[in-house]
């Protein structure tokens, strides 16, 4: 079997556990009147900046956090946290504090009963491989499983977001990037 058909498999394997109720739950705390915050270390924090993305083409007031132009997270604004592991020392002091002073929590994880997972407001989860070994097994190396499908979950997250609050790709396209 050649290798591009296992790792589709693979994630063709994940993607077919996600529960979309679960990103029901996380397009119900998105909404344009509240400012996102993203966070993840690592390759997870790539998929976050992504994600961030994607929203701000869509419309969205976020921000990177750790990027010098983020401002204070305040009471009511949501934070979505990515971690494979859950367990993360440096996402979980950041979403224990956010939750302290009255911030809404998505939790993206691998493991729903991590500590991360135990923290969401919402959690999706999204079983793909980690380099602790969590979720589905990989031949991929690490989290590379879990980081593509994170990808994948978050762009079908604003797909539906994009849906419901009726952006056209028009509309995207007209906010992305013009400086390339």
């Amino acid at each position: 079997m050649s290798l591009v058909k296992q790792v589709m498999d693979e994630v063709n394997q994940v993607m077919g556990l996600i529960d979309e109720s679960q990103l029901a739950s996380a397009e119900q705390l998105i909404q344009k009147d509240k400012r996102i915050f993203v966070l993840g270390a690592g390759r997870s924090g790539l998929m976050a900046k992504g994600f961030a993305m994607r929203l701000m083409h869509i419309g969205y007031t976020v921000y990177a956090v750790g990027e010098t132009i983020t401002p204070s997270i305040q009471a009511g604004d949501v934070l979505v946290a990515v971690s494979g592991s859950g367990k993360t020392g440096s996402i979980l002091e950041v979403v224990e504090k956010a939750k302290a002073d009255g911030v809404k929590v998505v939790a993206v994880t691998s493991n729903a009963e991590s500590p991360l997972g135990k923290l969401g407001d919402t959690t999706v989860v999204v079983p793909g491989a980690t380099k602790a070994g969590d979720g589905v097994k990989s031949i991929q190396l690490l989290s590379t499983l879990f980081d593509q499908s994170v990808h994948i979950t978050l762009d079908i997250l604003c797909l539906m977001l994009s849906r419901r609050d009726h952006v056209s790709n028009d509309t995207a396209k007209a906010t992305h990037s013009n400086l390339e």
